[in-house]
Formats: C-alpha cells, sequence, structure tokens
C-alpha cells in the first residue's frame, strides 16, 4: 500500500514512518511525491484540518493519502493555541518564543488550572471517495519553564506528571508510545489493517 503524507515536516514524516514500520506501507512525502502547494487550514477542529489537506493531496495524486492536524491545548486559556498552534504568534515565529509567551500567560496559574493536552487528529482519504480520520491525546500540565532537547514544537513546555518529566525529555520510542500522535497513528493502523485483510 502506497500513502502519500500531506506533510513536508521531517519531524512529523519521521515519527510516522517510525510507527507505521512494521505494517506493510511506503510513505512518501509531499516532497518526495513531487507535490509542492501551500493548503489553507481553515477548519474549526484538528479532523476538519487535516481532512483538508488530505482531500487536496489526493485530488493531485489520486493516491491514498494521509494527512494530520495536531497541536496544543491549553484549559486555562480556552483551548488556545489549538488549531492555530503552528501558527500561534506566526508560521516563523521560533518555538522558544512561543513557549515562553505561553509560560507568561499562565504567570500565577497552579496546580491542576495548568492542565493542557497535546491533540492530533489523523485523517486518510481514499481515491474511491472513502475517509477515516482517527484522534489522540496526550495529557499533562504547562511546565513553569522549558525543559529537554528532545522532540520539537511545543515539547518542552508540556509537563507529563506520571512520568515526572516534560515531552522533549522523551526517548523518540517512549514518546511514540504514548504521544498524541502515537495513538492516533495506531488507531489509524488497525483500521488501515482491516481494509488490507478485506
Amino acid at each position: 500500500m502506497k500513502i502519500i503524507l500531506a506533510s513536508n515536516n521531517k519531524n512529523k514524516i519521521r515519527e510516522v514512518k517510525e510507527i507505521l514500520d512494521d505494517i506493510n506501507v511506503d510513505i512518501l512525502s509531499m516532497k518526495e511525491a513531487g507535490i509542492d502547494i501551500d493548503i489553507e487550514e481553515n477548519g474549526s477542529t484538528f479532523e476538519e484540518n487535516a481532512l483538508i489537506k488530505a482531500r487536496e493531496v489526493m485530488k493531485l495524486t489520486k493516491c491514498i493519502t494521509m494527512a494530520d492536524d495536531s497541536g496544543l491545548e491549553i484549559d486555562y486559556l480556552h483551548k488556545e493555541p489549538g488549531v492555530y498552534s503552528a501558527r500561534f504568534m506566526g508560521h516563523d515565529t521560533p518555538y522558544d518564543i512561543k513557549n515562553k509567551a505561553l509560560i507568561d500567560r499562565l504567570q500565577g496559574v497552579e496546580g491542576k488550572d495548568r492542565s493542557a493536552r497535546f491533540v492530533a487528529a489523523i485523517a486518510v482519504v481514499f481515491p474511491n471517495g472513502k475517509e477515516i480520520v482517527t484522534r489522540g491525546t496526550m495529557e499533562g500540565t504547562i511546565a513553569y519553564k522549558p525543559c529537554g532537547t528532545n522532540g520539537f514544537g511545543y515539547d518542552p513546555i508540556l509537563f507529563l506528571p506520571e512520568y515526572n518529566k516534560c515531552s522533549a525529555e522523551l526517548s523518540s520510542d517512549e514518546k511514540n508510545k504514548i504521544s498524541h500522535r502515537g495513538k492516533a497513528l495506531r488507531a489509524m493502523k488497525s483500521r488501515l489493517l482491516m481494509i488490507e485483510e478485506k
């Protein structure tokens, strides 16, 4: 099975390939598939944005296409930055600046009031019109300062109480087992295997 991944984000591509490594799927990035388009993600949910990306790329390639939309939800900030996680403070703003800004906005907020989560929605769109969407979350709290150098994006500020670590302090193996994207991808893997068996 060949799947085009509607992304050129090297970190995401690596995570997807690692998690789907044990099933017979050939995953190509948009670049590898020769696709160069900007897709406007104007959905109001992670699921809608993942579907928008997958549908657009599938129309161009006529191949099975997978897309994800993911981000950070902070409960105290009414689930900001949410679907705007990548665009928060502008696409080109470095994540250390974004992370500091979010920590600063939680000054004086303590304990469970700092609750937050990573959310990932994975969409797969087939040339015959079939669509599958799965979702995964990784619950935590916003750290008082960034910690760890693994991972990317908001990983340094999501603290995971059960591990006593920030997401950016996990190894990629540890992260893939418990991450929002890992959960959504494993749910998708089950659905894809059921289709293959049919």
